[in-house]
């Protein structure tokens, strides 16, 4: 059975209703990123940031996977599927989809603020101050924020290296180190790229390009995949 890794980007949760801070105006709900997705955010008002991520939740909590996440779990049936998020939701398991990484983190995790090896799952939508770890320090969501290093990168590269195809759905290729994933295919390696915007011509790569939003693109390229 031959490896398809699935690089995704916000594209493909915004047709579920999820904005992130890469629509038109560079703002994440209203929020500049700098007021809500850094470590000095966190420092100066983490109440804000508490806040700001509760509301994500709570939007999450009621999204729904779309055509897209369903066609990439459908596909576990014919290839070996990873998928790669830079997304925080959990569209792709609630699609179906068994392998996934995230790389920038999960919006239904909390992590302690003193021991990034302490991780808990949420069993519901808020976070608050007062919400300690066993070693009794704020948790903090469990997020890659903008100047945090991206600890799920080499899983990442691990299984980019192996892979027979490489998808990129719904993301700009503007975000590094996620970006950067295209490098490390393999040579025989064939890349389709589905988005309704080119990314930059300098990918270096030979890169067959599907036009188009996520959930009808990914029914596009689903055909092509089945047929080779």
């Amino acid at each position: 059975m031959k490896k398809l890794v699935a690089l995704t980007g916000a594209g493909i949760s915004a047709e579920s209703g999820l904005k992130t801070f890469r629509d038109s105006d560079g703002l994440w709900e209203g929020h500049d990123v700098t007021e809500v997705a850094t470590p000095e955010a966190w420092q100066r008002n983490p109440e804000l940031v508490l806040k700001f991520y509760n509301e994500r939740r709570k939007q999450a909590l009621n999204a729904q996977p779309n055509a897209a996440h369903k066609i990439l779990a459908e596909l576990e049936q014919h290839f070996e599927v990873t998928v790669i998020t830079q997304n925080v939701d959990n569209l792709h398991e609630k699609a179906g989809s068994t392998h996934v990484i995230h790389l920038h983190g999960q919006l239904f995790e909390s992590r302690s603020s003193i021991d990034e090896r302490l991780v808990y799952t949420l069993d519901d939508w808020q976070l608050n101050i007062g919400d300690l770890c066993e070693k009794g320090s704020q948790l903090r969501p469990n997020i890659v924020w903008f100047g945090e290093a991206v600890p799920m990168m080499d899983p990442a590269i691990e299984e980019t290296v192996n892979a027979d195809v490489f998808l990129v759905i719904g993301t700009s290729l503007q975000v590094y180190p996620a970006a950067g994933l295209v490098q490390y295919t393999p040579a025989h390696c064939p890349i389709y790229l589905v988005d309704p915007k080119r990314p930059p011509s300098y990918l270096g790569r030979e890169v067959s390009y599907i036009e188009d939003k996520a959930s009808s693109g990914m029914q596009h390229l689903k055909e092509i995949l089945l047929k080779t």
